[in-house]
Order: C-alpha cells, then sequence, then structure tokens
C-alpha cells in the first residue's frame, strides 16, 4: 500500500478496507440488551484480523466480553465498544447490513461506534508499528465491567501489560477530540406515607406523593441555582426527574411513593456533596436513597486535577495533530481512564445525534479522515 499523508485514504485503499471491517462487524449481533454476547462470534473475526498481536479474551460476565491486542511497545491505547442498542421498527431495511451510499455507511452500531472498531482494524493490517487496542462489550449496559477489569490488572515485567501514557477512547466526535464531558449519576427515592381518607386536613409527611413533588419542587431550585457554574464550555448541572409512581386513587392519601432522577454534574462539582444535598433538600427526608449508576466526569479529580488533565489531553491532542472540539453533555468511558489517572479523551468519527437512531449512519468522510489520522499515529510509532 502506498504510504499516505493522513489527508486522506480513498486513493489509498484503506477506507475501502475500513468499509469491509465495518461490513462483518455490523453483521454481528451485538445488541445490549439482551446482553447475549460471548467470546465467539464477533471475537473470532477479529482474532483473525489481528495477527502478530498479543491477543488475550476475557469474559467478564453478563455479556461484557473485553479483547486487548498489543503489538510492539505503544505509548497509546485505543479504546472502542462493539455492544449497540437494540434497533427499532423504524429501521427502513435489516439494522444488520450494511449499506454504503455517496457519503454514508447505514447499519446499526455504524456510527456509535463500530466504524471507529473497523478503522483501527483496517489500520492493524496496513502498518507494523506499535498498537494497543481494547475492544469491550458492555458499553451500553452501563456496567462498565470490561474496563473495570483492565483497570484492575496489574501491569508488570512477566504480565507484558505495558503501562500507557494515554488512553484515546472511541464514540462519536466529528473527527474531533473531545477533553471534557459530564459525569452521570441516576438516583432511586422512596417516599413513605399514610394510607386515609383524603377528605381530611393533612401533614406534609402523610402522603409520600406530596413528599415526592415537594421534594421535586426544591431540586428543580437547586438546581436553577447552579447555571453559573462553569468548566472547560459547559456550564450548570443537568438534571431529569424521569419517574414518578405512587399512590392508589384520588381520594386515598398514599402511603408510597417511588422517584428515579439523573443529573450530569460538571468536572468540577463533587458527586458525594450532591447526593448529600439532593438527600436533604425536603423534610421529611426520603425513606430510601440509593445511587444506582455514577459515571464519573472527564476530565476526574478536583478542580486543580481536572484542568490539569485538560491540559495534558490538549498537549497530547495537538502533537497528534487531532483537532479540538468542545465539550459534550453526554457520558463516555474515557472518564473512567481518566479516573485511574490516564490522560484520555474522546476521539471518533461520526455524530452524536446519529448514534441509537433508527438507519443509523457515519459519514464516509468522516471515517476516511479518522482512518487516515490512526494510520499516520501508528505509522510514526504513537509520536
Amino acid at each position: 500500500m502506498q504510504r499516505d499523508s493522513g489527508l486522506g485514504t480513498r486513493d489509498s485503499g484503506l477506507l475501502e478496507a475500513t468499509l469491509a471491517h465495518l461490513r462483518a462487524l455490523v453483521g454481528f449481533d451485538t445488541r445490549n440488551p439482551p446482553r447475549a454476547i460471548g467470546t465467539d462470534g464477533i471475537f473470532d473475526y477479529l482474532r483473525a484480523q489481528l495477527p502478530g498481536f498479543d491477543v488475550t479474551v476475557t469474559d467478564h460476565g453478563a455479556g461484557a466480553v473485553s479483547l486487548h491486542a498489543v503489538r510492539g511497545q505503544p505509548k497509546l491505547l485505543f479504546n472502542v465498544h462493539l455492544d449497540t442498542v437494540p434497533d427499532s421498527p423504524a429501521w427502513s431495511a435489516d439494522p444488520h447490513v450494511l449499506r454504503v451510499t455517496e457519503d454514508r455507511a447505514i447499519g446499526l452500531g455504524a456510527c456509535d461506534i463500530k466504524g471507529a472498531a473497523a478503522a483501527l482494524l483496517a489500520v492493524a493490517n496496513v502498518t507494523d508499528g506499535p498498537l494497543a487496542l481494547l475492544f469491550t462489550t458492555d458499553e451500553e449496559a452501563n456496567d462498565p465491567r470490561c474496563i473495570a477489569g483492565f483497570l484492575n490488572r496489574v501491569p508488570s515485567p512477566e504480565s507484558r501489560v505495558p503501562a500507557f501514557e494515554a488512553v484515546i477512547v472511541a464514540e462519536p466526535t466529528k473527527g474531533e477530540a473531545v477533553l471534557a464531558h459530564r459525569g452521570i449519576q441516576s438516583v432511586l427515592m422512596r417516599f413513605a406515607g399514610h394510607a386515609g381518607h383524603a377528605s381530611g386536613e393533612q401533614k406534609p409527611s402523610d402522603s409520600a406523593l406530596h413528599q415526592a413533588v415537594r421534594w421535586g419542587d426544591a431540586a428543580l431550585d437547586f438546581v436553577a441555582a447552579q447555571a453559573h457554574e462553569r468548566f472547560g464550555g459547559l456550564t450548570g448541572l443537568r438534571f431529569n426527574i424521569g419517574r414518578i409512581e405512587g399512590g392508589i386513587k384520588a381520594n386515598m392519601i398514599a402511603p408510597s411513593a417511588e422517584l428515579r432522577f439523573g443529573m450530569r454534574p460538571l468536572p468540577t462539582m463533587h458527586p458525594d456533596g450532591l447526593l448529600e444535598r439532593f438527600r436533604a433538600l425536603a423534610e421529611p427526608a426520603p425513606a430510601h436513597f440509593e445511587e444506582t449508576f455514577r459515571g464519573p466526569s472527564l476530565p476526574a479529580g478536583d478542580t486543580a486535577t481536572a484542568e490539569a488533565r485538560r491540559l495534558a489531553a490538549r498537549d497530547l491532542a495537538d502533537e497528534l495533530e487531532i483537532p479540538v472540539g468542545n465539550a459534550v453533555d453526554f457520558w463516555t468511558e474515557a472518564s473512567l481512564f481518566s479516573a485511574a489517572g490516564y490522560t484520555a479523551f474522546v476521539y471518533g468519527p461520526g455524530d452524536i445525534a446519529q448514534a441509537h437512531a433508527a438507519d443509523e449512519w457515519v459519514a464516509l468522510d468522516q471515517l476516511d479522515q479518522y482512518a487516515a489520522t490512526l494510520y499516520r499515529i501508528v505509522d510514526r510509532g504513537n509520536a
């Protein structure tokens, strides 16, 4: 293959190779749920495409499988998830059959984010430079067993696991390096009241549903007061009450109620402190308050640490000649690597607006440029 300058790959055949891999990857059913992914199927395909790599496949249970492949002594680790969301009835054709038009590739996972995985395979096969890959299958489950398993490993000379300097996580960022995004927290609350006839005067603690509504009003006021908080182009606290359920009928005092809410804090907001504020927003206190999921922000750490990590990620993106884009509101697993001490940023082809949508697609120009950039990075030995 003719060496490419990194400005484009359509004449070199790298894009065509990427599309061939993408066609194969889209053909594998990795919908999550139902979390039924095993170590065969798509992982057999990956193994076959990575000759010369030291490959380790690990089954973490519940459909969470990871493949870690290393060639040489790379400084960077490229991470990409292979699981997809379920398809919807709104798809106009078979979601597991890739369709390529003049300007886009259409298929389940093409944008989020099998297009990046296909480009990494194509580059792996036309270069011999150092390269490290981590493919996972649990990102869409909000249960990051694969990343946790990778981070819990103990690098040592005996294990031949290198201590990478930085991690680049593939998600749809329109071909720009994203250095910062919000964290994510989900909470389950339960309120307890006393069943009775609704005709009489009620105390604040009588109705569980009234407690939930009062708490929600206080929560919205608290969130509005955070509008001035800023970090890296992000502003305020994102918050959503997703579900309130309880009560029996209009003339009965509700003995119980359940409320679920989610929030997306800035990197400078402390997750534990936020939980305590929300727990104590109204009286009486909720009978049950449980955080059901937490993902750190990117970059992770206190204010000073987060800013230092953001600047380190920007320097790396500049060194790799990857354009830096704006911070984003959606969450990625890059924050897990940041929390573990790695310099990390998010970078991949595709637009998040296409992710999880019917007839999901990735622009060929972005896939082309992403593959070319990977080629340049790997060909020169991770800088």
